[in-house]
């Protein structure tokens, strides 16, 4: 059977590390969207304040089965 999906990017963030922050967008996106399917990590980051990181974050791109 032929299946059709979309691609959408989210950034997940975490004050640990960047494998958390990809997870946090993946469980976050799980909540409101069905048939996740792959998530792929992209870029990453840090936010940065008074010469401390304070955060970082990773931007996901993840696929999930497009429904009509």
């Amino acid at each position: 059977m032929e299946s059709t999906y979309k691609v959408i990017e989210l950034i997940g963030t975490s004050p640990n590390s960047w494998e958390e922050a990809a997870k946090n967008a993946v469980e976050t996106a799980s909540k409101s969207l069905q048939d996740l399917r792959i998530a792929e990590a992209i870029e990453f980051d840090m936010k940065v304040e008074g010469g401390k990181v304070t955060a970082f974050r990773s931007k996901v791109k993840i696929s999930f089965k497009y429904q009509e």
